[in-house]
């Protein structure tokens, strides 16, 4: 009698439901944003060599 009780409050509770997808959605977004930073991160090293190749050629010139 009390584990049909148990049973049948544990199913009618959604209480930590809306956490529960709250918490797969912060997940997949901050996967999706790590995602995003590593592969802008080769990209960003170019930019970086590219702006370090023009301010080492400006200032041989400028000697």
């Amino acid at each position: 009698m009390i584990n049909k009780t148990i049973v049948r409050n544990l199913v009618r509770r959604e209480q930590g439901q809306d956490l529960i997808e709250y918490t797969l959605l912060l997940a997949f977004v901050v996967l999706a944003s790590a995602a995003l930073f590593i592969s802008a991160g080769g990209s960003i090293q170019g930019i970086w060599t590219v702006g370090s190749a023009t301010l080492s050629q400006a200032c041989s010139a400028s000697s």
